[in-house]
């Protein structure tokens, strides 16, 4: 028998929904590029119900207990008295999510002398320390591809928000104003606007497809270049890295993995050099922009917004000071975790604990550490400390 723990966020305040607004998904059978959705044996869950909150448990007790494991789901995660810390230090697998995630770090990672998987329900796996878990051998796996296309919408969304400045507009109709000119007075059209994405594997050059249509300049950086049709298909310039492209922008948008690459790149140095007024989106990991730079390019007017979902810590602490900077969309780590990708990384989630139990190879794309060594996804995307 294996302990299997969970980390999820709390339940809604009022409890688990009822109802939901819709009463089922659209149907997806692939994902773009060929990859295969999720292939569990079964589910026991409805797809479209709130499955990342602790009452929802990823729709995995049933099966986890009639297998004869324990699972023990908390949202209680942080410090030495939390339920995750007591828990840990007999678990063989611990299941967290990007938007909550409980962080392995390597004294954790230490005292966990059972754990042999750290299983991320969703996309990005940095709240583990993968240089500790390359060390202990504990495999590290995610469900690749589940919600890039739920992240993609949401940058779209967001540099809309920023670019048409459609909060501050929708908060003056809550206030019962008609005030348009302090709506329109930072208020510009997206089209023609040169904007380019840090990164371009799923999600970035999701975001790319998605923006084509607006008649805009597209622009990006990778380590790995995307093949010429692509370029051509898309009209894309290329970048060698950030710095270089960054000057070129009026919007640049984050989709890169934070590793010792991507930590601290967006720092004064890298803002200053953005072209006055340009807006930066990041939905990929807070700490690749230096929490204190964005606000100090916020307040100066080198950058007119700056809008994303990812924090550091999570939860941010009601102090954070994004939370009250000017000119920013900032919401709480939700890009990735609609009902709709719900259901895909719930099923993936279940997919690679059904082969894990079963000693089956966990699916490559799946993989970011295994056998101590950075993995499939993991090698393509990650570095680690030299």
């Amino acid at each position: 028998m294996a302990k299997v723990l969970c980390v999820l966020y709390a339940d809604p305040v009022d409890g688990q929904p009822k109802t939901y607004a819709r009463d089922d998904l659209p149907k997806i059978d692939h994902y773009p590029g060929g990859q295969t959705l999720p292939t569990p044996k079964a589910i026991d869950f409805q797809p479209g119900a709130l499955l990342g909150s602790v009452s929802g448990e990823l729709g995995l007790r049933s099966f986890l207990e009639k297998a004869g494991h324990e699972l023990v789901v908390t949202s209680d995660k942080e410090g030495p008295n939390s339920v995750f810390e007591k828990e840990l230090v007999d678990a063989e697998v611990v299941i967290s999510q990007p938007f909550w995630p409980a962080y392995l770090t390597a004294e954790r990672i230490a005292k966990a002398k059972k754990l042999k998987l750290a299983l991320t329900a969703g996309i990005g796996s940095d709240h583990v320390d993968l240089d500790a878990a390359i060390k202990h051998k504990v495999t590290v796996a995610e469900v690749t591809y589940c919600n890039s296309i739920s992240v993609a919408e949401h940058v779209v969304m967001m540099i809309l928000g920023l670019v048409r400045n459609y909060l501050p507009s929708h908060e003056w109709v809550r206030k019962g104003g008609w005030n348009i000119a302090d709506c329109v007075a930072r208020a510009y059209d997206l089209e023609a606007m040169h904007v380019g994405t840090v990164a371009a594997g799923r999600i970035g050059l999701a975001v790319l497809r998605r923006l084509k249509p607006f008649d805009v300049h597209l622009h990006y950086t990778d380590r790995h270049r995307l093949p010429a049709e692509v370029e051509k298909e898309l009209n894309l310039t290329f970048h060698p890295t950030a710095a270089d492209m960054a000057p070129h922008c009026d919007v640049v948008t984050i989709n890169a993995p934070l590793h010792p690459e991507t930590e601290g790149l967006f720092n004064d140095a890298l803002l200053g050099k953005m072209k006055r007024g340009a807006y930066l989106v990041n939905t990929a990991r807070a700490k690749i922009c230096d929490r204190d730079a964005i606000v100090r390019a916020l307040e100066s007017g080198q950058l007119a917004g700056y809008a994303g979902d990812v924090w550091f810590p999570q939860p941010a602490p009601a102090d954070h000071p994004w939370r009250t900077m000017p000119h920013q969309g900032m919401t709480p780590h939700i890009s990735g975790t609609t009902l709709s990708a719900q259901a895909r990384y719930a099923a993936g989630t279940r997919e690679i604990l059904e082969d894990y139990f079963a000693g089956k190879p966990i699916r490559d794309e799946y993989l970011i550490v295994d056998s101590g060594k950075l993995a499939g996804t993991g090698a393509h995307s990650y570095s680690v400390k030299k």
